[in-house]
């Protein structure tokens, strides 16, 4: 059957079902982000080939792009992990981000990942979004460990977005790029500035009573600030998802009192229930499998990007020896270095550019699927008491896990020369 000329149907219907699985409890909830990777990877041109990913399609996509980093910048609550757990959150980034310029290295040594500092970048993401929900069902979201894990998520979010658009910036020289910058960085100020102190009653009254109508003008002045942002960042030479972020973060601020409740869950509803949806579906579609089942040496890259996530995430954990509990140390690390989100974005970012090749990109979002299925299930079982083990154990099993991909990496070499 032939749905090449109803590719909105088709996401629309794989949205529904991917939400529907995701309510299916088996031992771990699966996220629907992950349902729909696959559902893409399925009806893609390198499966059943049922829609192909041109036109129409990918503008969507580009616009789920927007709308993810948007509903980002929405969500990044630095108030709420202000203190302690964002300082610490700063630096175990730090040393991550430091890991990851050493990995990316190593990864230029292996001749088959010609991209290792985009490579790099994804490794230091951590998805908020998908813990979120993870932490709340354990009852684990508003304790001391959930909020360590909400600091170290945010700066996962947060980071790799400014560091992301330095490197795909190109069209000016250095120090232009800077200059414009930090020129950016004053609008967004100025434009956050304006919306926490700037509330004349009657247009607040405005915004208030057209929430509910058929055109709520707070939401239109929402997306209409998505795309001046969105525009102005890619006018001046920066990747256009970050001024996506910069406008989630100024709605943020103007929306974060009782009242914006309601628009909150309005334009989660219309970015997560339409515009996002677009952009996973379509990267599993451009998702190149067959370059990636195609080569041994490229499907060896998956199970050592999946250990480089735990160990460039992970290795923070050594800050926080006073602030966690040693059965909470181990899960933690493993909460870090779940990524799935961010690192499809850098991947189609990496693609689209031409820093990352196809299969380097397919074995990152591979190495991401598993990790949000492997690692927030590991931690939950090693947090529950019928299955907690003691740190040095897990210290034993980590430093084997390592020790079994230095192995693949140095056979995989002396194979290649």
């Amino acid at each position: 059957m032939d749905l090449s000329g109803h590719p909105v149907l088709v996401i629309m219907a794989i949205a529904v079902v991917s939400s529907l699985l995701a309510e299916i409890h088996v031992g771990i909830r699966v996220p629907v982000v992950v349902w729909e990777l696959l559902f893409g990877i399925l009806i893609g041109p390198h499966v059943l080939a049922l829609v192909r990913s041109e036109g129409l399609l990918d503008w969507l996509g580009g616009l789920g792009l927007a709308a993810l980093f948007f509903m980002t910048g929405m969500d990044l609550e630095l108030q709420k992990v202000k203190g302690r757990p964002l300082s610490l959150a700063l630096r175990g980034w730090a040393v991550s981000l430091t890991l990851a310029f050493a990995v990316a290295g190593l990864l230029h040594v292996l001749p088959f990942v010609n991209a290792p500092i985009m490579a790099a970048l994804a490794l230091t993401t951590t998805s908020l979004g998908t813990l979120m929900p993870i932490l709340r069902d354990s009852g684990k979201l508003d304790s001391n460990f959930g909020n360590l894990v909400l600091a170290a998520g945010t700066l996962g979010e947060f980071g790799p977005i400014i560091l992301v658009s330095l490197v795909l910036t190109h069209k000016f020289g250095a120090w232009q790029e800077a200059a414009l910058m930090l020129a950016f960085v004053a609008v967004a100020l100025a434009a956050a500035i304006v919306a926490l102190r700037t509330r004349p009653p009657k247009i607040l009254a405005l915004l208030e009573r057209t929430m509910n109508s058929s055109t709520p003008l707070p939401v239109c002045f929402s997306l209409l600030l998505l795309a001046v942002f969105d525009v102005l960042s890619e006018r001046i030479g920066l990747e256009a998802v970050l001024g996506a972020f910069a406008a989630g973060m100024v709605v943020s601020l103007a929306s974060r009192d009782d009242a914006g409740k309601v628009f909150r869950g309005k334009m989660a509803a219309i970015c997560f229930g339409f515009f996002v949806p677009f952009f996973f579906v379509v990267s599993g579609m451009n998702l190149d499998l067959q370059a990636l089942l195609h080569s041994w040496k490229t499907m060896l890259l998956v199970p050592m990007f999946l250990g480089l996530f735990l160990l460039v995430r992970g290795a923070p954990v050594i800050l926080y020896r006073k602030d966690l509990a040693k059965n909470e140390r181990l899960p933690f690390a493993l909460y870090s270095a779940t990524g799935l989100s961010m690192v499809v974005a850098i991947a189609a970012l990496g693609v689209r550019t031409g820093r990352m090749p196809s299969n380097v990109a397919a074995a990152v979002v591979g190495a991401g699927l598993l990790s949000v299925l492997l690692f927030p299930m590991i931690a939950g079982a090693l947090l529950s008491r019928s299955a907690r083990i003691s740190d040095s154990q897990g210290a034993k099993l980590m430093r084997k896990y390592f020790w079994c991909l230095l192995q693949i990496a140095i056979f995989s070499r002396t194979l290649l020369r």
